[in-house]
């Protein structure tokens, strides 16, 4: 089968559980007629109508708090916040309201929703359109995280996020939307909390994550023409966070190097790091090293957004001292 986009794939994961869920709807700010501003839902409208794909104002906190009353009265709503910078805007409610509902209430009540936003840099959209905030959401209990960097995983994730009790953040990486892949199979569910070792290597594991995968995967194919074997893992969500693949590869690398998106000062390779440094010492034999983006507001110059977000060059130099520590 042909390849497809990244961008196809958020449209065909929505189509797909809402061909399968009635209760599923969709609502956002230009989601319907017009497609969506990175056109990923495009169609959607067209194929469910009015009554099950919402336009909605410009308005951050009315899109999550008519979600979240949606989800608590029977509805599988999927809301998108445009720019996942935008996510300040409603922070109270993905912070202090739908996280804590199931707890709350004893079980009585569960929130089934998923936020899904266009996430990340590297198009030159500036400093309040450009950022990765998957380390906001991973500060919040109850949220689950997910952030797929292939076309398949979007629409196997976009099964899985739908499908779960629980609220479900979901990153699509800006820079990603574009990239083409395998489309996802029939029925392709992908279990949130599961990651994929997408190179298997000898000498080093590499964490990434959205974005970062590809970046990694390219420093990897660069260090084996220096005979070094790097196996590549990508993430896929952080809650739940699978720390049995990394220290699984970890025990035949005995090296790890994270590479992240996130600003350096809070991402989450600290938080993987912190469980390597607890669960995972002695399968180490050199220090753990993180590649991150530095801790600066997004330039919006390209020459300068380059200097911020890691590199090939900057994944690969850091394999290299870490291997040869």
């Amino acid at each position: 089968m042909a390849d497809v986009t990244y961008r196809e794939s958020v449209a065909e994961g929505i189509a797909r559980e809402m061909r399968r869920d009635p209760s599923v709807v969709c609502l956002g700010e230009d989601i319907g007629a017009a497609g969506g501003v990175f056109k990923t839902t495009a169609g959607l409208r067209e194929e469910f109508g009015p009554a099950r794909v919402w336009d909605t104002p410009i308005s951050e906190q009315a899109i999550v708090g008519a979600a979240m009353g949606a989800a608590m009265t029977g509805m599988r709503p999927v809301a998108e916040i445009m720019f996942s910078d935008f996510l300040a805007c409603c922070w109270d409610y993905l912070a202090n309201e739908i996280p804590k509902v199931r707890y709350m209430t004893g079980g009585q009540l569960t929130v089934p929703l998923v936020v899904r936003t266009a996430n990340g840099g590297g198009l030159g959209f500036g400093a309040q359109h450009s950022q990765s905030t998957e380390n906001w959401a991973l500060t919040v209990p109850g949220l689950k995280i997910a952030a797929p960097a292939t076309p398949a995983d979007v629409v196997g994730m976009m099964a899985a996020a739908v499908r779960s009790d629980d609220p479900v953040v979901f990153f699509e990486h800006k820079g990603l939307l574009a990239s083409r892949g395998a489309p996802a199979p029939p029925d392709h569910v992908v279990e949130l909390g599961r990651a994929a070792v997408v190179r298997p290597g000898a000498d080093v594991t590499l964490v990434a994550l959205a974005a970062m995968v590809p970046v990694a995967l390219a420093a990897a194919e660069r260090l084996a023409a220096d005979g070094v074997s790097a196996e590549v893992i990508d993430l896929r969500s952080l809650i739940p966070l699978d720390t049995t693949t990394v220290l699984t590869s970890l025990a035949r690398t005995s090296r790890l190097v994270t590479v992240e998106e996130n600003p350096y000062q809070g991402g989450w390779g600290a938080t993987l790091v912190s469980v390597v440094a607890d669960e995972g010492f002695d399968l180490l034999d050199a220090p753990v090293r993180r590649v991150a983006a530095e801790c600066v507001p997004l330039p919006f110059a390209d020459v300068l957004e380059e200097r911020v977000i890691p590199t090939v060059d900057r994944v690969a130099a850091t394999v290299r001292d870490v291997v040869n520590y």
